[in-house]
């Protein structure tokens, strides 16, 4: 037996009760919109994407360089001390095959899988990397530690986000 106790002396409702309108409400369509404060370290990371250059943060203290960008390492508890700009090459590191966009729909059979990857960037320390896609490789081809360069958008194109780079390709 439960030792919880009911406050008795509200009323139940029913979908009855709301239908014949002795319960008043009101049905509303918000139009919401949200902005996101993406901080020193990150704003500063996708406005160099913008101009096609990839930086990280140094830590004096461990000597890594982190990609993407921190202001504080997590390592040794204190800020990072100063933006490294760092290559658009690297190494894959591991990736996926998918057959499944973002938002759970399939892909057509007749189009290439979906190559989602981890691309440890050269200049930046080891095991630091980030997720992009791979493009120009059939699946059957691809392999870790495979070397990567990245494909950028036109400058034109460019918006200031990580897809900003279409994707990295073997070289």
């Amino acid at each position: 037996m439960s030792n919880i106790q009911w406050i008795s002396g509200g009323t139940s409702l029913s979908e009855k009760d709301i239908q014949s309108g002795k319960i008043i409400y009101t049905e509303d369509s918000l139009n919401c919109r949200y902005a996101w404060d993406c901080g020193t370290a990150i704003g500063r990371y996708l406005s160099e994407l913008k101009n096609g250059k990839i930086i990280a943060r140094k830590c004096h203290k461990c000597s890594r360089i982190m990609l993407p960008p921190r202001m504080f390492c997590e390592l040794c508890f204190r800020p990072t001390d100063e933006w490294i700009y760092v290559e658009d090459t690297g190494v894959l590191n591991t990736y996926s095959i998918c057959h499944v966009y973002w938002d759970a729909s399939r892909v057509a059979p007749e189009d290439p899988p979906l190559l989602p990857a981890v691309i440890e960037i050269d200049g930046a320390s080891r095991e630091m990397g980030i997720l992009h896609m791979l493009g120009e490789v059939e699946h059957d081809k691809i392999k870790i530690g495979m070397k990567l360069k990245a494909v950028w958008k036109p400058p034109e194109e460019r918006k200031g986000a990580i897809t900003d780079i279409d994707y990295f390709k073997p070289y």
